[in-house]
Order: structure tokens, then C-alpha cells, then sequence
């Protein structure tokens, strides 16, 4: 089995989980849509930080182009709002944990997209709508089958972690809005 057929397979759970909690947030509503991005940018930032000092880059070359840190603090800001307090990402020890956070990381740009669709215009969008490398999803999909970490499970643990990093994030904004 791929790595990647074992991350979809074994994480599928947790992507059903996350996507059930952003799925309630109304990202026409403003004050929606101000939660959602402060969720993100609760893990975004500190998940990216986490995956460059853990060596991202020798995995993925043109990783520099693919962060979002910076489009979601812009968004944010041009709403009005303030950025949260990030929450601490695990540990990423080892190469088959750098491809399951950062699995979990380039697969929410997907989502991201079909979210953006239920953005009004009048919002800022970057963060669900980055431009990053051409035919980046189609690159990274092909660098993480063409992986051979030595312990597969390191790479579910940590995208598992990093779906749960994402979860708590949408509870605190969930909370915070209700």
C-alpha cells in the first residue's frame, strides 16, 4: 500500500470530522467566515513553521511557494479582525512524519477551493483561493507516492495529530461565536 493510500485510508475519519466542523461555519456570514479564518490561523502558521524546521524543503523543493501563513494573517487583517494565539503543533520527527502533516496541509487546499465558492466577493479570499506553484497538488501527490519513509505509521500519527490540531481550532471559534 502507498503512503498516501494509507493516509487517506487511515485518516479518513478525521478528514470526515474536520470537514463535518468547518461545514458549520456559514462563510457568507462575516462573522462566520472571521471564525473560520482565525481557526486556521490557530494551526496554519505554527503547522508550517513546524514542517521547516522539521526539513520540508529537501522533500519538497518549492515548498517556500506553497505557504499560506502569510495569506491568512492578510485576510484577517483586512477584515478587521486580530490574529489568535496559535496552538503548539507536534513534534515532526522524521521524514514520514513531515509527509503525513503536510499531507493534511496541501489536501486542505482542495477543500479550501470549494469553500472559496461560498465566500461573497466583497471578502478577502486569498488563503482559500493561494496561487502557489503551478500543478502544485499534482507535484506533491507524486514526491509522496514516490516516498518510501521507513515507518508509514509516523506519517498517519502525525496527520492524524494535525487533524486534531485542526479540530480543537474550530471548537475554540465555535465556542467563541455561539
Amino acid at each position: 500500500m502507498s503512503l498516501r493510500s494509507a493516509l487517506r485510508a487511515q485518516t479518513a475519519d478525521c478528514h470526515a470530522a474536520v470537514d463535518a466542523l468547518f461545514g458549520s461555519f456559514n462563510l457568507s456570514r462575516t462573522q462566520d467566515y472571521k471564525a473560520f479564518l482565525r481557526a486556521h490561523a490557530r494551526v496554519v502558521p505554527s503547522i508550517e513553521h513546524a514542517l521547516e524546521e522539521a526539513g520540508i524543503a529537501r522533500l519538497l523543493p518549492d515548498w517556500p511557494e506553497r505557504g499560506r501563513a502569510q495569506l491568512i494573517s492578510a485576510d484577517i487583517r483586512e477584515l478587521g479582525d486580530q490574529l489568535p494565539d496559535l496552538l503548539p503543533p507536534p513534534a515532526l520527527r522524521g521524514e514520514a512524519a513531515i509527509w503525513g502533516a503536510a499531507y493534511v496541509l496541501e489536501g486542505s487546499k482542495l477543500g479550501g477551493a470549494m469553500l472559496a465558492r461560498s465566500v461573497p466577493d466583497h471578502l478577502p479570499c486569498r488563503y482559500l483561493t493561494p496561487q502557489g506553484p503551478k500543478a502544485a497538488m499534482r507535484t506533491f501527490m507524486e514526491s509522496l507516492d514516490a516516498s518510501d519513509p521507513k515507518d508509514p505509521e509516523a506519517a498517519v500519527l502525525a496527520a492524524r495529530s494535525i487533524f486534531d490540531l485542526f479540530l480543537e481550532a474550530g471548537q475554540l471559534e465555535l465556542e467563541a461565536v455561539a
